[in-house]
């Protein structure tokens, strides 16, 4: 059984991205009809929860320039626009490696000056949480968490307040051009196939980014896919209210996740369990699902001990796994800029994807340059 519905715009992807997108055109570029559509049965249940839940400063970027600053220009507005689903009660400590790290305390405290990120001494209490032999120094920082089912509850709000229509439990199949102009977008819910006809079509699946038929072309830009662990932890009492990053190499990051009332745990050598560049044919999701999902918390633990002796009474609670997603060119210097393309062979196609929730501002300076109008008979 199929039908046909028109919009103005389709939005594919229900995550944090996917959703600010949608109000965006339904409240600041007019367009009247605007569809979300979402695989999972909520909204932001895929990488926009599966995540470190950092909002960034700049500080974890000494080695991408752009990214860093941009990450400072927007904090400010991430905190300003979502007050409620910011923590900033905790105390944000970056250490840097005595060994093997890609950025010495001295070159990250002048990097911290260049993009005009607060740094200072850690005192003498929050250093004793670390082996001095290992770590260099210790600074205390201005960093925060976000709590994402309060992202979710946000969503969900302004989505129905703007008016944007959206179908759960609802996969984007195929995106190809009309032959009597503008796009159609083949759906699929629970079996009922759909054919939405609309002007514009705005990708923001993340890893799911080139898994359509019709005409779509995929991207320009090589991506890469990894099976990432992010370990949920209870902390002890003195690591608590603290968030720790050691870098900048083979090391991990210990962060509030405000969504469970736990830490995340990560490790650059143990939180990617599997990794391989996009290829048609090759669903990233149906990959995770067959996946063993055998945790490696225990050798992160194992490891992080050596640098903060207290993690050993952590407890591991859960884990997260998700596929994550990022650009090949940007491999080597850890910069996280976001993708977005249109395509000439698909007028009013767009693909977005971002490594950070912060970066949606700079796909709103995107999204700003493009001519988005509503069909005439839609006004």
């Amino acid at each position: 059984m199929s039908s046909r519905s028109e919009f103005d715009a389709v939005i594919i992807g229900g995550g944090f991205y996917g959703a600010a997108i949608a109000v965006y055109l339904a409240t600041q570029r007019g367009l009247p009809r605007v569809l979300l559509v979402e695989n999972e049965a909520s909204l932001l249940q895929r990488a926009s929860y599966n995540n470190q839940a950092r909002v960034h400063n700049g500080y974890h970027y000494p080695r991408s320039f752009t990214t860093a600053f941009r990450s400072r220009v927007n904090l400010p507005k991430f905190v300003q626009d979502w007050p409620l689903a910011v923590k900033k009660d905790f105390t944000k400590l970056y250490a840097i490696a005595r060994r093997n790290s890609k950025v010495t305390a001295r070159q990250f405290v002048r990097f911290c000056l260049e993009i005009g990120a607060k740094i200072s001494p850690a005192d003498a209490s929050l250093r004793k949480l670390f082996d001095e032999r290992l770590i260099e120094d210790v600074f205390l920082v201005e960093e925060y968490a976000f709590d994402s089912t309060s992202l979710a509850a946000w969503a969900k709000r302004e989505l129905a307040s703007s008016g944007v229509a959206v179908r759960l439990r609802t996969r984007a199949t195929a995106i190809s051009n009309d032959a009597g102009g503008g796009l159609t977008v083949a759906l699929d819910t629970n079996g009922t196939q759909e054919s939405v006809s609309c002007r514009y079509v705005i990708n923001t699946c993340y890893s799911g980014i080139n898994q359509f038929g019709g005409d779509f072309p995929g991207t320009h830009t090589s991506i890469k896919h990894e099976i990432s662990e992010m370990g949920l932890v209870q902390m002890p009492p003195e690591l608590a209210e603290i968030g720790i990053t050691v870098m900048d190499g083979p090391f991990f990051s210990a962060m509030p996740f405000p969504a469970r009332g736990l830490h995340t745990l990560s490790h650059v050598r143990y939180t990617p369990h599997l990794s391989w560049e996009d290829k048609p044919g090759i669903d990233p999701y149906a990959r995770l699902a067959e996946y063993e999902r055998a945790s490696r918390v225990d050798r992160m633990m194992r490891d992080v001990r050596r640098y903060v002796p207290a993690i050993l009474n952590a407890r591991h609670a859960d884990s997260l796994f998700e596929i994550k997603t990022v650009l090949v060119k940007n491999e080597a210097d850890d910069g996280r800029p976001i993708l977005f393309e249109r395509y000439a062979t698909l007028p009013g196609c767009y693909s977005v994807l971002g490594g950070k929730i912060d970066n949606i501002y700079d796909v709103f300076e995107k999204l700003d340059e493009e001519p988005f109008q509503a069909s005439a008979e839609k006004k």
